[in-house]
């Protein structure tokens, strides 16, 4: 209960300091929401989406899960993005993944863990797809980054693939979908450089015609 009653008053304590640098500071956000960006991060504790990125509340709309997937059965996931997307208006979706994520390192394992193998298991599937280059790669923890890295680009291209996000670029040539990894060790942010507005690099099977 220690624990519990100091994050009450650490709350309290917050509420000070903001009203004290802004009387208006939470009228202001009690009025309604406009963030430009959809962030789609990991749920590990170690990577708060504001604070790395020096964002305020009200700047980012987040959706965390195990490893940050985008999984196109996640109801949870697609009720974010529509949300996001058609009624927020955000300019921007990250994918943010970190650096030494247990969810890709438990993938790359054949241990059982319970439920979560379920969830796990589309992350093989992008070791599947990529298995010739990481194969190829002698060093497990150079292994285990790059994987991470095309977990990653694999959610980019998920996301791309939603009618939520084609009907989007068709209407306005937006949002802007980045991919992103937080390197935990120095806080930096590594810019993968797989943004797109487009539909044109997905295979043909996956574009939608644009709605009359």
């Amino acid at each position: 209960m220690e624990l519990y009653n100091k994050l009450l008053q650490n709350n309290k304590a917050w509420v000070e300091k903001m009203i004290s640098s802004d009387p208006e500071y939470f009228s202001k956000l009690a009025g309604g929401q406009k963030p430009p960006v959809l962030w789609i991060g990991c749920a590990d504790s170690r990577v708060p989406a504001n604070e790395i990125i020096g964002a305020p509340p009200g700047e980012v709309f987040v959706h965390r899960n195990i490893a940050n997937m985008v999984v196109n059965t996640d109801m949870n996931m697609l009720s974010v993005l529509d949300y996001a997307v058609n009624v927020l208006d955000v300019q921007h979706v990250i994918v943010c993944g970190h650096y030494g994520c247990g969810g890709v390192r438990a993938a790359m394992s054949n241990q059982q863990f319970g439920l979560i193998d379920n969830w796990i298991r589309h992350i093989k599937d992008v070791y599947r797809f990529h298995q010739k280059e990481l194969d190829a790669i002698p060093d497990k923890g150079k292994k285990e980054a790059r994987f991470i890295e095309l977990n990653i680009i694999e959610q980019v291209y998920n996301l791309g693939k939603t009618s939520i996000i084609q009907n989007s670029w068709n209407k306005s040539k937006s949002p802007f979908i980045h991919g992103w990894v937080y390197d935990i060790r120095n806080g930096l942010i590594n810019d993968l450089e797989v943004t797109v507005n487009e539909n044109n690099g997905l295979l043909k099977i996956y574009q939608f015609d644009a709605l009359n």
